[in-house]
């Protein structure tokens, strides 16, 4: 046989494949490299999962004088409060917690939302003070500015019991309304009792 011949019949013969060069399949080559690339990935996505996911600390709640905190109206209130509304949701609080309190916190904020139930009326509460009503409850706002804080106290004052919720500024009506609609579901309107102006 001609040499010319030689190689043109050994051209038209099949190359030897990967699988029987190394003993393994392809495919089994791409998983072996396909799996830890997945392993690496799924950590990372793990990671940033864990980071972007703030983990809740309990809200630590301090005592003030609340004379009416286990009273039956401010049981009443407390189970009538919602458990979320906007962003913000029921916090747990460092305990022992004082009685008559509820918190709640927010993903998009770092202070929470406190309210108290059973307060002695507000010193600031007198006849010449401003109120503002929402959803039917009349309000006393005590701005926390003045004390170089980053948020109001409101305090409900047409009910049986002083309560006083404390909210960050900048988180808009919703917080007040919703609590509106639990004061008024909770509680029946009681004429004002203001301090007389000295």
């Amino acid at each position: 046989m001609p040499r010319d011949e030689e190689r043109r019949m050994t051209q038209d013969q099949p190359s030897v494949t990967d699988e029987s060069a190394t003993g393994l399949h392809p495919a089994l080559v791409a998983t072996a490299i396909a799996l830890p690339v997945a392993l690496v990935v799924g950590v990372l996505v793990a990671a940033v999962m864990a980071n972007s996911t703030p983990v809740r600390e309990p809200v630590a709640v301090g005592a003030v004088p609340a004379p009416l905190s286990e009273s039956t109206q401010c049981a009443d209130l407390l189970g009538a409060l919602p458990d979320s509304f906007d962003t913000f949701s029921r916090a747990e609080m460092v305990q022992p917690a004082p009685p008559g309190a509820a918190a709640w916190q927010s993903d998009e904020t770092t202070e929470p939302i406190v309210l108290r139930c059973g307060l002695d009326r507000p010193l600031e509460f007198d006849q010449a003070a401003r109120l503002d009503v929402v959803d039917g409850v009349q309000w006393f706002q005590i701005s926390g500015a003045d004390q170089g804080l980053t948020a109001s106290t409101w305090y409900v004052v047409d009910r049986a019991v002083y309560a006083a919720a404390t909210i960050p500024d900048g988180t808009g009506p919703t917080p007040i309304q919703a609590l509106s609609a639990a004061v008024t579901a909770a509680l029946p309107q009681t004429p004002l009792d203001p301090a007389p102006i000295n």
